[in-house]
């Protein structure tokens, strides 16, 4: 989660340092004539992200771990997939600012969705071909994967919808299980919300307008959202009986959950402020707190007030 936050994190300063030069606008009012200072800096940026990134990552995180000839491995079955899905909602988030980034520097439609759409699984790719050099972990071909899926699912939605009308998103909680393992689960709030699954939730939220006659009263900003999330996991496939210092650890039972909640599409609140959009599309992609059923195979059923 460490190394997929740093992308993330990254693209997002990328994309609002732009922002403050631009007016967020829909697809259909963009110049498609290459603007060609704002276009050689977005290739400038994006090749100083990509290889500070990688450069940066191979320093903090491999340098000092042993390497190997390029290995591939099986780690589908870790986490009950919840790594998976926060590998699909970075690639499909950095798609998701990317293609407009793109835009602003007046590219046109067709190669802003094609090639701002894949630019989270370019980025990731990186990362992949490190795993694949080092002995303790290896080139996911799952990882592969759900990267490819979270970049065609932005990009998929450009072109059939032209906009997004299902947004995958993310909300956190700290969980009650990193303390029997703060090595691997995080010793504080900051390090839980990297490494813990427990506290994560990914969530596909649809925008009910838009599925709706343009003329509908529906307020177009209500979405609806459904969940996924895993609990009880105090390690990657299976829970150990025993700590780092032979303490014994309690049998938690490691199950799936599923959530139904109601969220915000926040880009679709009108404001003319262009203060008020950046920051909107900026965080549209976190899931806002709201009243949420729970599914699971322990409780069946569970009413959360309030969630995140």
């Amino acid at each position: 989660m460490f190394k997929r936050l740093i992308i993330f994190l990254l693209v997002i300063g990328f994309e609002q340092s732009v922002s403050a030069q631009k007016t967020h606008l829909s697809w259909k009012t963009y110049s498609d004539t290459i603007n060609k200072p704002r276009a050689w800096g977005l290739g400038g940026g994006t090749a100083a992200l990509a290889a500070g990134t990688v450069a940066g990552l191979n320093e903090l995180w491999y340098a000092h771990e042993p390497r190997s000839k390029f290995q591939t491995f099986d780690d589908s079955r870790e986490w009950m997939q919840m790594d998976k899905a926060g590998h699909f909602f970075t690639c499909y988030a950095v798609g998701y600012y990317y293609i407009d980034l793109m835009r602003w520097a007046g590219f046109n439609r067709e190669t802003s969705i094609w090639a701002g759409g894949f630019m989270g699984s370019f980025y990731m790719a990186g990362i992949e071909v490190l795993d694949g050099f080092s002995a303790a972990y290896g080139f996911s071909l799952s990882d592969f994967t759900v990267n490819t899926a979270g970049s065609f699912a932005v990009i998929l939605q450009e072109l059939a919808w032209n906009e997004q009308r299902i947004t995958p998103k993310m909300s956190f909680h700290p969980s009650r299980y990193a303390q029997y393992r703060p090595n691997l689960l995080g010793d504080g709030f900051a390090s839980q919300m990297l490494k813990d699954y427990n506290g994560h939730t990914f969530w596909l939220s649809a925008n009910i307008h838009s599925f709706l006659k343009e003329e509908s009263k529906f307020p177009r900003w209500i979405n609806v959202a459904i969940g996924f999330g895993g609990d009880g996991m105090i390690g990657g496939t299976e829970n150990p009986a025993f700590d780092d210092d032979g303490n014994e650890l309690p049998n938690f039972i490691r199950h799936r959950q599923f959530y139904l909640s109601l969220d915000v599409d926040l880009t679709k609140i009108r404001t003319n402020k262009k203060w008020l959009r950046t920051i909107f599309k900026a965080v549209n992609l976190i899931k806002l707190p709201f009243p949420t059923i729970e599914f699971n195979s322990i409780q069946k059923v569970k009413v959360h007030p309030v969630y995140f």
